[in-house]
């Protein structure tokens, strides 16, 4: 099984959403105790919504590619370990 990246926290309703919509999908084409191998960086909306409510997209960016560089080397250490 391939490991599923998600970056969350658009809002962190969505991303619960998300979350159970691919383990539910996971465990029912596998059955039994199977779930989704995944790894999930969450940025915080506060500081998303603050940005882009100041007009701030530079800083919208940067907070989002600081959660993909996060992920990406969570990522790496998961999978070289």
């Amino acid at each position: 099984m391939k490991t599923i990246g998600l970056i969350g926290g658009m809002s962190w309703e969505s991303t619960v959403t998300y979350y159970q919509i691919m383990n539910q999908r996971v465990n029912e084409a596998l059955g039994g105790y199977h779930c989704a191998k995944l790894l999930l960086y969450n940025v915080d909306f506060a500081q998303v919504e603050a940005a882009s409510s100041a007009g701030d997209w530079h800083r919208v960016g940067e907070l989002l590619a600081e959660g993909i560089a996060r992920w990406t080397a969570w990522f790496r250490s998961y999978v070289f370990e």
